[in-house]
């Protein structure tokens, strides 16, 4: 059953979801998360927005870095779905850290997620902490999360905030100590189908990857937290459907040879760190 029902999250029914989480996450062991932001403000001098991919993976973390601790969080979305892809749970978790008329934003992206539909005010008045977030998210999510596979679209900066509020710090200084943090709070299977799509012939953000597979938007819109994360485990079960066990085995197999079970873009250069340890 796929629902089309996205569980709005507020403080009120924070600590109901989590337990309802809870008792899921045994039934439903794939997580996919998405998050949004107040854009990015920070970029490598010389590397225009879009080449960022060039940049090496100790680059690319700094970056991501400076702004992650820089901005504050708006939305994450998370989806749970059962092994067969057939049935869904989804969240989207509003919180009240950004304030939009004083903290530091890309503005062109804040008018973008304001036309998406995100009430920013609400948000400030009666969005929830990120650090009672955090708490429950370690309580009853993280001590099982190695039993989990995760899966994000283009999922750096979606990991790094989420990092970044279960820990209340800045991000570690290397990108090494990052991924301790990834490793230790999610386990191994932590995949960015933004990699992955490209062993599929496929290319583009989310949207245009659910429109190559024929995939319509069931609920809600594009750049809302709690949307993205139903179509990006939507997106992971289309294309693991495509082909057989085997072969969804040897093209996740062939992103472990650079020494990580898990795969984000910008690791896919980091050689042996998981096999050292």
């Amino acid at each position: 059953m796929l629902s089309s029902e996205i569980i709005n999250v507020w403080p009120h029914n924070l600590m109901s979801e989590f337990i309802h989480i809870n008792k899921c996450v045994s039934l439903f062991p794939y997580v996919s998360i998405d998050t949004e932001f107040p854009g990015t403000v920070y970029h490598q001098i010389n590397i225009p927005k879009h080449s960022m991919e060039s940049l090496s993976p100790a680059e690319f973390y700094a970056v991501m870095k400076r702004n992650v601790d820089a901005l504050k969080l708006i939305q994450l979305g998370l989806t749970l779905s059962s092994s067969d892809g057939r049935s869904h749970y989804s969240w989207e978790f509003n919180f009240r850290d950004f304030d939009s008329d004083r903290d530091l934003q890309n503005a062109e992206s804040v008018s973008f997620l304001k036309r998406q539909g995100i009430d920013f005010l609400k948000n400030k008045q009666q969005g929830i902490e990120s650090w009672v977030f955090a708490l429950l998210f370690r309580r009853y999510i993280a001590w099982q999360g190695k039993e989990l596979k995760w899966a994000t679209f283009h999922g750096p900066y979606d990991l790094g905030f989420l990092i970044k509020i279960l820990t209340g710090m800045e991000l570690p200084e290397s990108l090494d100590g990052f991924m301790m943090l990834v490793r230790g709070f999610l386990g191994d299977e932590v995949y960015d189908l933004k990699k992955v799509v490209r062993d599929f012939g496929l290319g583009g953000g989310l949207e245009g990857v659910a429109r190559s597979l024929n995939l319509e938007r069931v609920t809600g819109r594009r750049h809302k937290a709690g949307s993205d994360s139903l179509m990006i485990m939507r997106v992971f079960f289309e294309l693991k459907g495509k082909c057989s066990e085997e072969e969804m085995n040897r093209i996740l197999q062939s992103l472990q040879q650079f020494g990580f079970t898990g795969v984000m873009h910008f690791l896919h250069l980091l050689t042996n760190f998981f096999l050292e340890k």
